[in-house]
């Protein structure tokens, strides 16, 4: 397929690209910087410059493209203060996604994939549970995290409801592997700055990029308009697990424990640390045809450590 893809330089959007042109794909990517096109377009990609925050700007610069698929993969997290990382990727995914909507329809295009997080399913702690796509998902909340659930809500239902638009939603867990994110997280434990609750905090659900990467091409290939697909990998982990292994792999101490108030307390970091969640891939297995190579964390931290340098 022609894929016009926003976010091409992003953590999902590099190894996507690549991908992608290695399935046959064509792709156009989007993005704000022309040196940025210009690495793109060495990858055998094409690349237009333009504002995905500008609907004007964009629908100029995609006039001449034509797709049979764009892909929203933008996010704002390389903004150094969490507070503003936040706030541009829920406008990312609210204005963001309508913008890119009115370009998919500029450009021909009749698929839509949009990027998610399986954090939508609420930022508590679900248990036991195992947590699947017929679960509820960014449900109406207040509080600090309540922004960025009805950001989720509105990428999502926003794709679903396009008219004549077969619209897919990648509930992504948390990415791992060569990216500035992961860098810094290796960066803490190495340095003994990231703490874990003292109980070991609760289960998260881990995605590494290659793979995630991989599950978005067998959704633009195989996925059903008007689905949602959990892409985690087959094993959830406690957060001291996680990141004692790091530190192993790493040959320094684990990172020290601290009381479960005491992380509460810390923004953000705590609450996700403190909460669990357990997420099925099986819909995606089933109906993509997709795993995840990198099955488990154990697998995949040595490989970031090594991509990390």
């Amino acid at each position: 397929m022609r894929v016009l893809l926003a976010g091409a330089s992003g953590a999902v959007g590099t190894p996507l690209t690549g991908q992608l042109i290695a399935a046959g794909h064509q792709v156009t990517s989007i993005t704000r910087s022309q040196a940025t096109a210009e690495r793109l377009r060495d990858t055998g990609a094409e690349a237009v410059v333009a504002d995905v925050m500008d609907r004007d700007n964009l629908l100029t610069a995609v006039r001449d493209v034509r797709a049979d698929a764009v892909m929203h993969q933008l996010t704002a997290l390389g903004i150094r203060k969490m507070r503003g990382a936040m706030q541009g990727t829920n406008d990312l995914r609210t204005t963001g996604t309508a913008h890119l909507l009115a370009a998919a329809r500029a450009v021909g295009a009749h698929r839509f994939l949009t990027q998610s997080i399986v954090l939508g399913y609420g930022y508590r702690d679900h248990g036991a549970h195992v947590i699947t796509e017929d679960d509820p998902f960014a449900e109406p909340a207040t509080g600090q995290f309540g922004p960025a659930l009805a950001a989720l809500r509105s990428t999502e239902e926003q794709v679903f409801s396009a008219d004549e638009m077969e619209g897919i939603a990648l509930r992504y867990g948390a990415f791992y592997g060569q990216d500035s994110f992961t860098r810094m997280i290796i960066n803490l434990v190495r340095k003994r700055r990231l703490p874990v609750p003292s109980n070991g905090g609760g289960f998260a659900n881990f995605i590494y990029l290659d793979d995630a990467a991989a599950a978005t091409v067998a959704a633009l290939e195989k996925g059903r308009a008007g689905q949602a697909y959990n892409i985690v990998d087959d094993e959830p982990v406690r957060w001291a697990d996680y990141l004692d292994a790091i530190a192993a792999d790493l040959g320094v101490r684990r990172p020290w424990r601290a009381p479960s108030p005491i992380m509460r307390a810390i923004p953000y970091v705590g609450t996700l640390m403190t909460m669990s969640m357990r997420v099925s891939n099986a819909k995606a297995r089933r109906e993509l045809g997709w795993a995840p190579a990198v099955s488990t964390y154990r697998a995949g931290i040595p490989l970031a450590a090594r991509a990390s340098g």
